[in-house]
């Protein structure tokens, strides 16, 4: 509407300019002064209606833009007037075609096939993309080769899904990649047993040292990755649990202080079962410094299985002060609740 005004007084005003000397009568100084008086601002009222019709990249800069319109439609009193207003309407509307027969061909770029597996699947649905038995076997299979390049946490319960899927391939398959990452950590295992006897052997059982300390903490965390990864189940599971345990105390016998070990002695009583030693080693992981966020969801898990449900409440409305734990919200949320 604004455009609209602007045009019509540009209209208006020029063709005031042009009857203001039959008005004044004759060729007076006065006649004059009033025609370039009122050219001057129809000038710049067509230009102020001009800019808005152009597209972006041509009214910048938009004072020059707005001088350049206006003096070309004040230095040629009609024909500039018409001109930039159609100049104005071209450069709106008309487009000029798209060059045709520029390009015969066009040769496609080499794709490194590593970032293409890699890339091709993501972690979100893949538990119901595996299951699916209507999905083509090769997309299936390609789904699963790309979980070699996830951790084994998040690979292990997809692959322990496909373990009873009806396709022999794809059980295989899934049996050789789970046999492949316990047995990387079992080599570690060994190494480390090694390193452990060498340790004992040199600095002997009475006084050890920090070649025994390195060891017992490397075997604790080996263990642990049996469970962390979801790959020890039943028996195996209880020994790598006991296993870590026992090499996690030897470390902390070492070192009493260290808060991360004294948190994993928690989670391993914990897993064990034994729940009063595992509540201790979450109150002095606590107080060596660990922060709430890393014991006490921990804790309000063992309040829960005891059925201490007001002490789970408790530790819930503790976890609630702090903002950095999406996972938990929802969970967070529920015991929060009144």
């Amino acid at each position: 509407m604004l455009s609209t005004k602007l045009g019509l007084s540009a209209v208006l005003m020029e063709l005031a300019a042009w009857s203001s000397p039959l008005l004044l009568r004759g060729h007076s100084d006065a006649a004059l002064a009033s025609y370039l008086l009122a050219h001057a601002l129809a000038s710049a009222l067509l230009a102020l209606f001009i800019l808005p019709l152009l597209r972006g990249a041509q009214t910048r800069p938009r004072a020059p833009i707005l001088a350049l319109l206006a003096l070309c439609s004040y230095a040629v009193p009609i024909a500039g007037f018409l001109g930039v207003l159609a100049g104005a309407l071209v450069l709106r509307y008309y487009r000029s075609p798209p060059p045709r027969g520029t390009f015969e061909s066009l040769q496609l770029p080499e794709f490194d096939l590593h970032q293409r597996i890699k890339g091709g699947f993501r972690q979100t649905g893949l538990r119901s993309f595996l299951g699916n038995a209507e999905v083509p076997m090769n997309s299936r299979m390609r789904a699963m080769v790309s979980l070699q390049h996830v951790s084994g946490r998040v690979a292990s319960p997809l692959l322990r899904n496909v373990l009873n899927d009806p396709s022999e391939d794809l059980r295989l398959l899934a049996y050789g990649m789970l046999d492949t990452l316990e047995q990387r950590i079992s080599r570690s295992v060994d190494h480390e047993l090694q390193a452990w006897r060498v340790a004992q052997a040199t600095e002997g059982t009475e006084r050890p040292g920090p070649l025994t300390l390195k060891a017992a903490h490397n075997l604790s965390d080996l263990y642990w990755e049996f469970i962390y990864q979801d790959l020890a189940q039943g028996d195996l599971r209880d020994y790598a649990s006991h296993e870590s345990l026992r090499y996690c105390e030897q470390a902390l016998a070492l070192q009493p202080d260290n808060a991360p070990l004294r948190l994993r002695q928690g989670l391993l009583l914990h897993a064990l079962g034994r729940l009063d030693e595992a509540a201790q080693a979450y109150d002095k992981a606590h107080a060596l410094g660990l922060p709430a966020t890393r014991v006490l969801p921990y804790q309000a898990e063992l309040s829960f299985e005891r059925r201490d449900f007001a002490r789970t409440r408790e530790l819930m409305r503790r976890l609630d002060q702090w903002s950095a734990l999406p996972r938990l919200r929802p969970v967070i949320d529920y015991w929060s609740a009144r």
